[in-house]
């Protein structure tokens, strides 16, 4: 932010940013008893991604790069298992999670390129 660094540019740290956002509007409509499970989780795993692809952009080495990259994308992973969680509950239906669903796989894909 204050910095001003390069990776603010990336689209991959863009659409990172924006499934964040879209996480927490979504976590707010989970049930209290969730709090401590899927609420946390899908917290914990949203930031995960902008960070380690802000540590990642840091690295001089490919290899240092890759490797927040790949954590990164772990996370995305995560997110959407706990998606599935939420359809399989009954929390939410798939319709309710499109638009997420989008920015989670255009994340993937865009994380996906910057590992080859």
């Amino acid at each position: 932010m204050f910095l001003e660094l390069n990776h603010y540019k990336l689209d991959v740290y863009k659409y990172a940013r924006q499934l964040r956002i879209e996480c927490y509007k979504i976590i707010v409509k989970l049930p209290d008893s969730e709090r401590f499970n899927l609420t946390d989780q899908i917290r914990r795993a949203s930031t995960s991604v902008v960070l380690n692809i802000t540590e990642g952009c840091s690295r001089r080495s490919e290899q240092e790069r890759k490797r927040y990259f790949e954590i990164a994308r772990g996370s995305v992973i995560e997110i959407d298992s706990c998606f599935d969680m939420i359809i399989e509950t009954g929390y939410m239906e798939l319709q309710d999670l499109e638009k997420i669903g989008k920015t989670l796989k255009t994340t993937f894909i865009l994380l996906s390129a910057m590992l080859k």
